[in-house]
């Protein structure tokens, strides 16, 4: 059963940093998209940063320069630096992929909460 396990998020000053990771496991053949999203009280979910199978990465206007996503092997990663009061949020892994060659499968994490506040 895939599974994926977020960690990392908790309560940082402005201008501080937070290492998120999500970690995938189970039976998955391959791994093609995987994505952090955001999703402040009130408001939409929100792409934060994106990074394809090929390795190709792309970053929401307002987090580029400041966030970074990376992967190894099963575990997608989020560096947050400068973090802002806005970036404050649930932040959720989704992964997307396939499990056999017939199957594909679009998963979420459990979410981790980012707090940026003085």
């Amino acid at each position: 059963q895939l599974q994926l396990v977020e960690s990392g998020g908790g309560l940082v000053q402005p201008g501080g940093s937070l290492r998120l990771s999500c970690a995938a496991s189970g039976l998955i053949l391959r791994i093609n998209n995987m994505d952090w999203y955001r999703q402040a009280p009130g408001k939409q979910r929100e792409l934060v940063a994106g990074l394809s199978s090929g390795g190709s990465t792309n970053y929401a206007d307002s987090v580029k320069g400041r966030f970074t996503i990376s992967r190894e092997k099963m575990t997608v990663y989020l560096q947050l630096n400068s973090l802002k009061p806005d970036d404050t949020a649930v932040y959720y892994c989704n992964v997307q992929g396939k499990t056999t060659l017939w199957s594909e499968f679009d998963s979420w994490g459990q979410g981790t909460q980012v707090t940026v506040s003085s």
